[in-house]
C-alpha cells in the first residue's frame, strides 16, 4: 500500500486496491487514482444541477423557488427564501443539498426546487 494515497471523499489513509479500484473503507467511497488525478480538484458533482440546469458546488448560495412543508412539522419553507453556503451530499431519498434554514435549522432539500443564486 503506498502511504501518500489518501480517500479523496474523507481523507483517510486506511485504503485498499481492489481490481483497477481503490476503496475507502470507512466511506466506502471507491475511485480510479488515474481518473482522479486527471480531473480538476474542483469538479462539480456529475448530475447536481438547480432547476434552471446550473451546476451547484459546495458553498453556493440558492433560492428556494416553490413552497415546501417540511415533513413531520407545520412548518413552510418560502418560495423566494434565500439558503447560504449549502453542502452537496450523496442523494437520500432524492435531497441532494444539506443546508441551514433560518428560523428552520438544518435540512436537506431537493437540487430541483432551488436556482442559484
Amino acid at each position: 500500500m503506498t502511504d501518500d494515497l489518501k480517500c479523496p471523499n474523507c481523507g483517510s489513509e486506511h485504503v485498499y486496491e481492489d481490481g483497477s479500484l481503490w476503496i475507502c473503507p470507512e466511506c466506502a467511497h471507491e475511485w480510479n487514482p488515474q481518473a482522479a488525478a486527471a480531473a480538476p480538484a474542483d469538479e462539480v458533482r456529475p448530475g447536481v444541477r438547480d432547476a434552471n440546469g446550473n451546476p451547484l458546488s459546495d458553498g453556493d448560495s440558492v433560492t428556494v423557488i416553490k413552497d415546501l412543508k417540511v415533513k413531520g412539522s407545520s412548518l413552510v419553507v418560502k418560495g423566494g427564501t434565500k439558503v447560504k453556503n449549502i453542502r452537496l451530499v450523496d442523494a437520500v431519498d432524492g435531497h441532494d443539498i444539506a443546508c441551514k434554514i433560518d428560523g428552520i435549522g438544518a435540512m436537506n432539500l431537493k437540487s430541483e426546487f432551488v436556482k442559484k443564486a
